[in-house]
């Protein structure tokens, strides 16, 4: 445990329920999120298995299927699966009936709620390794406007949502913190240039940043990551420039520059584990932040782009949802938003509350 995290601050923090429970809440997403692709009903890539017939179903709604394998079975890469999910091995044709023969299966093929069709699938088709098969499948939380299962998209936007809020806090972090630090600690021509930078972007509204960045990158998956953290490190520099500038003039920092120890020693050894505390309150700030930018940036069409199912993407998707039957479809990504930035600034609040000395 660092030694910013005494004790007493973790004691100040623990007596925070809400602040606890949302930092639960967060290592429950977060494995959720890891193992997307190993709970997700739709194991396929982007959970984008397409079943027509059963589109804009509601929650809790059970289908039948006939699996039909393919005649060219993909080989299985664990690594692969876990990270981008196993492409299709089989097709799932919903069904309302069926009848096992000698010679294969006669299913009646659920087209509508009102419309059934009867095929007939010889065995001839199939192997003995990969035969027919009748499965049954609950979507939990339904299936959006082109019948892909909603909980499996859900669970891979979140991925998305917490890997943006990751990578776009680290870029913030890193040059927020690398320029205040320089800015505090050596002053002069090189703050007066800190500043004047800091100044200009913190003109510019953020979203409007957010967009050129876009458009100079190109539109994409890793992309929106680093648009979203080159926006965010503005309050990081603000903050560390601040922080170096009292911790500076501290007896030991001076003793410290007065035995000849390298700028850099000081700054990584002596000051910025003492200033550690307010900079990673603001992070947990900026991680909700970048998740919000994001799916700011995907429901207007500029973020990632489909079939990857960014929880914004989803939002923007079935929006028009909202009054009438499948308003579901709308509400489930938005509470997904909604819990995400809620639980990571509860955590800051808490960890500001449990740090500040005054207290």
């Amino acid at each position: 445990m660092p030694k910013w995290f005494n004790p007493y601050a973790r004691k100040k923090f623990n007596r925070n329920i809400p602040a606890v429970l949302s930092f639960i809440i967060i290592i429950i997403l977060i494995l959720l999120a890891c193992l997307a692709y190993l709970i997700s009903p739709d194991q396929s890539p982007n959970a984008n298995r397409q079943i027509l017939e059963i589109q804009g179903k509601p929650p809790g709604f059970t289908q039948s299927f006939l699996k039909i394998p393919h005649s060219k079975e993909e080989p299985l890469s664990i690594v692969r699966h876990f990270l981008f999910g196993q492409p299709y091995s089989y097709q799932l044709l919903p069904i309302t009936d069926y009848v096992k023969q000698v010679n294969g299966y006669r299913v009646e093929h659920y087209i509508d709620e009102d419309t059934t069709e009867v095929l007939f699938f010889p065995n001839a088709a199939t192997t003995k390794k990969q035969p027919y098969a009748i499965v049954k499948k609950t979507f939990w939380l339904g299936t959006d406007t082109f019948g892909r299962d909603v909980l499996s998209r859900a669970l891979i936007g979140l991925r998305i949502s917490l890997a943006v809020g990751f990578i776009a806090a680290f870029v913030s972090l890193f040059i927020g913190v690398t320029l205040g630090a320089i800015a505090g600690y050596y002053g002069g021509r090189a703050d007066k240039i800190i500043q004047w930078l800091i100044n200009v972007m913190w003109s510019i509204p953020t979203i409007l940043l957010v967009f050129a960045l876009t458009i100079a990158l190109g539109k994409g998956f890793f992309q929106i990551f680093f648009a979203v953290g080159l926006t965010l490190w503005v309050p990081v520099a603000r903050l560390v420039r601040g922080q170096v500038l009292v911790v500076r003039e501290l007896e030991y920092i001076q003793a410290a520059i007065t035995l000849g120890l390298p700028s850099y020693h000081i700054i990584l050894r002596n000051i910025l584990p003492n200033i550690i505390g307010p900079i990673l309150v603001l992070t947990a700030a900026n991680f909700a932040s970048a998740i919000l930018i994001e799916s700011g940036l995907s429901f207007l069409g500029v973020g990632v782009q489909p079939p990857v199912p960014s929880l914004g993407l989803m939002l923007r998707e079935h929006y028009t949802y909202i009054i009438t039957n499948h308003a579901m479809l709308a509400i489930i990504p938005g509470l997904i938003i909604m819990l995400l930035v809620l639980v990571f600034n509860l955590v800051g609040n808490g960890l500001r509350d449990a740090l500040d000395v005054r207290n």
